[in-house]
């Protein structure tokens, strides 16, 4: 885990949640804090309706940091429908996913466009969660590990080290995601040492340290522990199941246990 950063618990609410649902799921974070002794952060990751009155509401809540799902690369102009990283920072947006594989497939989300959208995150101060992952017929033919390397030359293309030290990298198995499969931790493990080799090669030993990456795909109560657990993992990114609230908070608990557990002499 990423030294000197706390482990991330990060929550993708997608196209759900009102308001009301929106004030009385923090409502309940709030009250839980304690569980979580201060050893994750969660990062909500919310509709942006929601956005503006959600980070008013989580103000003095320590453990939560404010997320967008998605961003427009330019700062302004004629994209209706679009949202810009400017914005989304007034709102109070600390993270924005760029690259999930829904957008990937049903938006034409390129490894171009992901790396447009997240050097636009960066230039506003907000770290950029992007993701990538292999689907079901390159992890068959054995592409897993030649997938990532090209998917991260391209999406990281131009970035300084400084950018991806605010950057985190989610490695999401595409076959993973929404199918109620999920990767074994060895084969997290083997991705995110992978991820974290390139970062050393490309950059430097020291940004590789710093770099914080996570792992999403069909994460559940029954298995976040041995997936917080996996080799290089510094947080995890969770769907459906943080839908509820209750559950997530257990989520949160069982991966502050890891952490502690990871820091116990």
């Amino acid at each position: 885990m990423v030294s000197g950063k706390r482990f991330i618990v990060q929550s993708n609410w997608k196209m759900n949640k009102t308001f009301e649902d929106g004030l009385s799921y923090l409502s309940a974070i709030r009250s839980a804090e304690s569980r979580f002794f201060g050893a994750v952060e969660l990062v909500l990751c919310v509709p942006f309706t929601l956005l503006r009155t959600l980070a008013d509401a989580a103000r003095g809540i320590t453990c939560v940091s404010m997320g967008a799902q998605n961003v427009h690369w330019e700062d302004m102009g004629a994209f209706t429908g679009e949202i810009s990283a400017p914005m989304l920072k007034e709102a109070g947006a600390r993270y924005c996913v760029v690259g999930h594989s829904e957008r990937r497939e049903a938006f034409a989300d390129t490894d171009e466009r992901v790396q447009w959208k997240a050097k636009a995150c960066l230039k506003q101060g907000i770290s950029p969660i992007v993701c990538i992952g292999e689907s079901l017929q390159e992890r068959k033919q054995g592409q897993t590990l030649a997938k990532l390397e090209y998917q991260f030359l391209a999406c990281f293309e131009g970035f300084t080290s400084e950018d991806l030290k605010n950057t985190v990298i989610e490695y999401e198995p595409v076959w993973a995601i929404g199918s109620g499969l999920v990767a074994t931790p060895e084969q997290a493990g083997e991705a995110h040492q992978f991820i974290r080799e390139m970062i050393r090669k490309y950059h430097s030993a020291e940004t590789a340290s710093r770099t914080r990456i996570i792992y999403g795909g069909s994460i559940k109560v029954k298995n976040v522990r041995e997936m917080a657990e996996a080799r290089d993992t510094d947080g995890v990114g969770v769907g459906s199941e943080s839908w509820d609230v209750q559950k997530f908070i257990e989520l949160a608990e069982i991966c502050a246990q890891s952490v502690l557990k990871r820091k116990a002499p």
